[in-house]
């Protein structure tokens, strides 16, 4: 099975959780992980599952602005964040899965959000699922959210080995589902 993983970093956090769900996926996949800003269409040829994720920004999915936003308080003199080169001017997930044509392999979306009720703090991944399901993605999971501490972006401890956890639960849903699809092309 072929995974790829497309993923939006502002602070480095995002990217941290995608690497830690590709060792997930890793025991049942060949996993690929992609920043956004790379991810051409052609990047998904021959996958089985998709895993978008970004980070929540004003309860969603960030927007040009919103990352600018991101990059301000960055760059601020004192500031307690890192700015991931490259992350403020290009595409994020929201442009990416715009652009994107007919998905014909599994999805499954994340996020990283601050900590607290998603009522709250907004959940990126309800949105980035809906995306690809109208882009006719099979749903493999329910969404997740990954968390973080305040500004700095910095993940609660124990995030990475959920999303590890994550990975190899989509890793078992996926193959379930690439044999199911291989059986009815035969």
């Amino acid at each position: 099975m072929r995974a790829v993983i497309v993923y939006e970093s502002i602070f480095g956090s995002t990217k941290k959780v995608a690497e830690a769900i590709a060792e997930g996926l890793a025991d049942g996949a060949e996993a690929s992980v992609v920043p956004v800003t790379s991810a051409d269409a052609p990047i998904l040829d021959g996958a089985d599952l998709v895993v978008v994720g970004g980070p929540t920004h004003t309860h969603g999915m960030s927007r040009p602005s919103t990352r600018k936003k991101a990059g301000d308080l960055a760059r601020k003199p004192g500031g307690e964040v890192e700015l991931v080169p490259g992350a403020v001017g290009g595409p994020g997930v929201r442009e990416w899965l715009a652009s994107l044509g007919r998905l014909e392999v599994a999805g499954a979306a994340f996020d990283t959000r601050l900590q607290g009720l998603p009522a709250f703090t907004g959940q990126a991944s309800k949105s980035i699922r809906r995306l690809l399901a109208q882009h006719g993605a099979r749903i493999a999971a329910a969404p997740e959210s990954f968390l973080v501490e305040g500004l700095t972006g910095a993940l609660v401890e124990g995030e990475l080995g959920r999303a590890r956890a994550w990975g190899e639960r989509l890793s078992g849903v996926a193959v379930s589902d690439a044999s199911v699809r291989r059986r009815r092309a035969s």
